[in-house]
Parts: C-alpha cells; sequence; structure tokens
C-alpha cells in the first residue's frame, strides 16, 4: 500500500498534484479540509465548529481529525492507498496517524514536501479566493495567519518524517507538469 503525505502550506498546490496523483496510481485522496468542509455544508454540530476556527485561520482539535480519517480509511478498505492532504499538521498528529495506520496494518510510505515562498503563496490564495468562494482564500490577513500558523506549527512536522528517512522536498514552483515530474520520481523511489 503506497500511503503518502503531501505536505506544503496552503496554496502550494496540494491539492492540484494530488488530482494526478489519483489518476495515475489510483489512490484515495484524504483531504482533511475536504472532510470538514463536508461537514460544514452537512451544517452538523463539528462542521458548525469547524466552521468558526477555520474562519479564524486555526486548526479544529486531532482528535476529531483522527476520527474523521480513521472512519475514511475503514471505508475504503481495499485501497492501493492513501494522499494525506493537510494531514498531519503537528508532530502530535504525525504520532497519531503512525499509531492509526499501525494499527491497521500499514504505514505512511514517505512526505513530498511542496516548497513555495510565503509571497507565492499568498498570490495564489487571493487568486484562489476569486474563485473559490472560500472565505480563508479572500482575506489577506487570515492568508498571512494561516502560513504564520503553518510556519509555527506545521512545519516541524517535517523533522519527524526526516528521523524516519520518509522526507523529500519538491520545489513547488514552477508547471504543475515539471513538479508532477518531480513527484513521480520520488515515488518511483518508494
Amino acid at each position: 500500500m503506497l500511503n503518502l503525505v503531501l505536505f506544503g502550506p496552503p496554496g502550494a498546490g496540494k491539492g492540484t498534484q494530488s488530482q494526478n496523483l489519483i489518476e495515475k496510481f489510483g489512490l484515495i485522496h484524504l483531504s482533511t479540509g475536504d472532510l470538514l468542509r463536508g461537514e460544514i455544508s452537512q451544517g452538523t454540530k463539528l462542521g458548525i465548529e469547524a466552521k468558526k476556527l477555520m474562519d479564524e485561520g486555526s486548526l479544529v482539535p486531532d482528535e476529531v481529525v483522527i476520527g474523521m480519517i480513521s472512519n475514511k480509511l475503514d471505508a475504503n478498505k481495499d485501497a492501493r492507498g492513501f494522499i494525506f492532504d493537510g494531514f498531519p499538521r503537528t508532530v502530535a498528529q504525525a504520532e497519531a496517524l503512525d499509531n492509526l495506520l499501525e494499527s491497521k496494518g500499514s504505514a505512511i510510505s514517505g512526505m513530498i514536501a511542496l516548497e513555495v515562498t510565503d509571497s507565492e503563496l499568498e498570490q495564489r490564495l487571493l487568486k484562489r479566493g476569486e474563485t473559490s468562494g472560500r472565505a480563508d482564500d479572500a482575506n489577506p490577513e487570515v492568508i498571512r495567519k494561516r502560513i504564520k500558523e503553518y510556519n509555527d506549527k506545521t512545519a516541524p512536522v517535517a523533522g519527524f518524517y526526516k528521523k524516519q528517512d520518509k522526507f523529500k522536498s519538491i520545489n513547488g514552483i514552477g508547471s504543475i507538469d515539471e513538479i508532477f515530474a518531480s513527484i513521480n520520481s520520488v515515488i518511483e523511489a518508494y
């Protein structure tokens, strides 16, 4: 089973590259953002709480996200593998994900990090905000807070996977095809 953590700040291109990986390798895209937005659109209690936190640029509690991921894994037992997009965001989440996968007889194959400058991220998110309808992509202040949150809390997760020799960094600036070719090179090494 090929389980990848596609890593990078908001706007790095994880969603775009995930689609390419799904098509080529037949993986299931597990985006915590999509899972949460699904809860929001259904108006669940979790969704209402998550929307408030997301609109502020804050993170949703770990136990909620791990529970959603566990349900998604259980619902797709015959999958070739998963792309974890937007998770884990902290070392504690990475440890919880490793424990969850181990309990299901699996593991993370590797982390692929898309590296993009903060100024490029802000431009990409503002552009996406013009068409996505997402409030968190339309407000420069919220965007900067999300990027800072990533840099302060999420970037250290790379060290967790480096210690396991599962971390690979990819330049996330360039054409979609160039970036995808770099990702493929990394996956072939797995």
